[in-house]
């Protein structure tokens, strides 16, 4: 890797850590680049704003969380809409216990004002990917009557306790208090 490619990982992971820390808006480019040991010039070298930064590390994460429903999609040990969420709930919450910077920015953080069109697509990816379970299990009969966009909001809204738990560092991917939230979340949105 160029000294170049290794500046830039730097200084990805460094602003990752301090917008998952501080919050994009309490982030400046001179904390950025202090705590990554560059100049704050350099931050434009591979970056138009700090706006494009955060987009990225959006995208990034988003990414990761469609990864991990489409692995589940996948699996043919979970055909039941049921298992499958549980499977994708298990994997964002080790997701959040193992990188939680990532899961704090790409889903529990409010950035929508200045999220970038392809952002927003790539957001929408990853609920689609949950949307196709949901609708899976309508057609089983085993997700209640509704709009599939909403059953996944539910769903993902309920997980969202248990992310924010991991994420925090409160409660770890085993504890009850985990499998209570999973079980919510399905609850919530069951026939």
């Amino acid at each position: 890797m160029t000294e170049t490619e290794l500046t830039r990982q730097r200084l990805i992971r460094t602003a990752l850590e301090l917008f998952a820390a501080r919050g994009y808006h309490d982030t400046t480019t001179a904390q950025i680049a202090k705590k990554a040991g560059i100049a704050e010039g350099t931050i434009y070298r591979h970056f138009a704003s700090k706006q494009q930064l955060v987009n990225e590390l959006y995208r990034a994460a988003q990414r990761w969380a469609a990864k991990v429903v489409h692995e589940t999609a996948h699996d043919p040990d979970a055909r039941a809409a049921k298992a499958q969420l549980t499977a994708v709930a298990h994997g964002l919450i080790e997701g959040a216990a193992r990188d939680t910077a990532v899961v704090k920015l790409g889903l529990l953080e409010r950035l929508d004002p200045v999220l970038d069109d392809e952002s927003r697509k790539t957001a929408r990816e990853f609920r689609l990917a949950l949307e196709r379970i949901v609708a899976e299990g309508k057609a089983q009969g085993t997700v209640r009557t509704g709009a599939v966009e909403i059953w996944a909001g539910v769903w993902l809204a309920t997980l969202s306790h248990a992310v924010e738990k991991v994420v925090a560092g409160e409660w770890k991917p085993g504890d009850t208090g985990v499998r209570l939230v999973i079980d919510a979340a399905w609850k919530a949105i069951s026939a």
